[in-house]
């Protein structure tokens, strides 16, 4: 399918205090309103090109689970996981991080859905939610007001 949905939003909190409260991915359901818990798996733990972690994510009564590899971790400046289930590619999702006035920074969310037609059809099953995209740009846009809230509070 390899559609993108970006949301930006422009954040009162350093780069580098931003982007470590993204990169722990254990602190993901604070801001996502679709995830309720992440835990890395395997012996490399942490926000490292290579590892992995569990997310298991709910809409009403669905629940469901995926596994993400990190494939980019700059800090301050960039954090990107692959996400599958039960062995097959989901998505891609990216954050970026730009420096921008003092002490503020732009985050840029991206999913990038890499369903194929099975896994498209399967996850509507799974989740609840047959179109993706929009429900997602909702997502997404929630996640980084909570983000925001968050990083926002602790920098003052």
């Amino acid at each position: 399918m390899d559609e993108n949905v970006k949301v930006e939003r422009v954040i009162s909190a350093p780069a580098d205090t931003v982007w470590a409260m993204v990169a722990d991915v254990t602190r993901m359901r604070e801001w996502s309103p679709e995830n309720v818990g992440c835990e890395w798996i395997v012996e490399q733990q942490g926000p490292v090109v290579g590892a992995r972690f569990r997310g298991t994510n709910r809409n009403g009564k669905k629940t469901w689970k995926t596994v993400s590899k990190v494939v980019d971790a700059q800090p301050a400046q960039s954090f990107a996981f692959d996400v599958s289930a039960t062995g097959f590619r989901v998505a891609r999702s990216e954050y970026r991080f730009e420096t921008q006035a003092a002490g503020e920074c732009r985050v840029t969310e991206t999913f990038i859905d890499q369903r194929g037609k099975i896994v498209h059809w399967l996850g509507g099953v799974i989740s609840g939610v047959p179109e993706r995209l929009e429900h997602n740009r909702a997502g997404m846009e929630a996640t980084l007001a909570r983000l925001a809230a968050a990083a926002e509070s602790s920098a003052t």
